[in-house]
């Protein structure tokens, strides 16, 4: 096998795959990425045996074949170069020599054939969406999804495909994510949860206009330009997530959410540093947010500004998690929904498009009994 390559296109080539590379792995071969000649480009293959990310990148070919080349050794090398042309030559033997005009490299590489086969997604749906609401639609629900090898359902985000509107949902039973968009819509219904670190990976990854999304019973593959990342679902029932949603608010408070974040994260400071509780007092126009830890002897406490108009209320939050979810809400404004102190708050942007809806949801804590 023979062939040469930009420096900085391999390099950002296997930038892209080298996020299926385990750091530890069982088997040495996953540490190895897949050279495989095409009639103008390499096609680089990695994978964990749960996700495979590939990636093509344009070179010359001389002779075609394929390798599995050590994956860390070689990238840092390439970070190390110039944008320069790099000459790669590999022999019976699987050994790989490859040459820059700074100097000569070998490494050992391992037969192509011990390489895992990387799952090819003949049937199931295919959708093809603009790679931003993919981005916005995994930016906007990510953060929730729990971490919890018991509830194995929730970590990841589900996919919910319709003929009028696709749902993004997330959480981790602290909070609950639900973003729906009807720029998305697919013939058949499908239900399905990506895995978070796949989820992760596809954001760094991709960066075309359109994704080409296609899913069978088992694997979801995304497609953008010259990158593909296939990931095994996670085979688990997501929870009934609708159930926990209130719908008997009658309390309603709107408020300027970069106000709103500020003070939360001020007031947080002076929280217990193992239950972080804050509370919300809510009255007539004003919000008043608290905090104390008395361990170590403090407490804040402020207030702002607020259009409410219902009776009077206080409900606890985890601070963190209540920042979380202001953090990940567009717009200038925030809504709350509530009906008691020991039921989910509703959080909504004031505003948003006609084509999507953002829902979120957030546990209450039990207050403590300070004044």
């Amino acid at each position: 096998m023979k062939f040469s390559v930009s420096s900085s296109e391999l390099n950002k080539g296997l930038s892209t795959v080298i996020g299926a590379v385990p750091n530890k792995a069982t088997l040495p071969i996953l540490e190895t990425i897949l050279f495989k000649s095409e009639e103008s480009s390499i096609k680089l293959s990695a994978t964990d045996l749960e996700i495979s990310i590939i990636q093509r990148v344009e070179a010359d070919i001389e002779e075609p074949g394929s390798i599995a080349i050590p994956a860390r050794r070689l990238l840092e090398t390439l970070r190390q170069l110039p944008n320069i042309t790099v000459f790669f030559e590999v022999d019976d033997q699987n050994n790989i020599l490859f040459k820059t005009d700074k100097g000569t490299y070998k490494l050992a590489g391992d037969n192509a054939d011990d390489f895992p086969e990387v799952p090819n997604l003949i049937d199931g749906t295919t959708i093809e969406v603009h790679t931003k609401l993919v981005q916005q639609a995994i930016a906007k629900t990510l953060f929730a999804v729990s971490n919890d090898d018991l509830r194995p359902a929730m970590m990841g985000v589900n996919f919910q495909l319709g003929p009028n509107s696709t749902q993004f949902v997330s959480t981790d039973g602290h909070r609950l994510v639900k973003y729906s968009t009807t720029e998305m819509t697919t013939k058949k219904e499908e239900s399905f949860i990506v895995p978070d670190k796949a989820l992760a990976l596809i954001q760094k990854s991709i960066s075309d206009e359109l994704t080409a999304i296609k899913v069978n019973q088992d694997h979801v593959s995304f497609k953008c330009g010259y990158t593909q990342l296939i990931t095994r679902l996670i085979n688990e029932q997501y929870p009934n997530y609708e159930s926990v949603i209130p719908r008997d608010n009658d309390k309603f408070l709107s408020i300027s959410k970069d106000q709103m974040l500020s003070t939360v994260k001020r007031v947080s400071i002076f929280s217990s540093s193992t239950t972080r509780q804050i509370r919300l007092q809510l009255d007539t126009d004003k919000l008043t947010i608290r905090a104390e830890d008395l361990d170590m002897s403090s407490e804040a406490k402020e207030t702002i500004d607020c259009d409410y108009s219902n009776e009077s209320m206080e409900i606890g939050f985890n601070a963190k998690y209540l920042s979380d979810v202001l953090q990940n809400i567009d717009g200038d404004g925030v809504s709350f929904e509530f009906s008691s102190p020991n039921k989910a708050g509703i959080v909504k942007p004031t505003q948003s498009n006609k084509s999507e809806e953002m829902l979120m949801l957030v546990m209450p804590v039990m207050l403590n009994s300070y004044s």
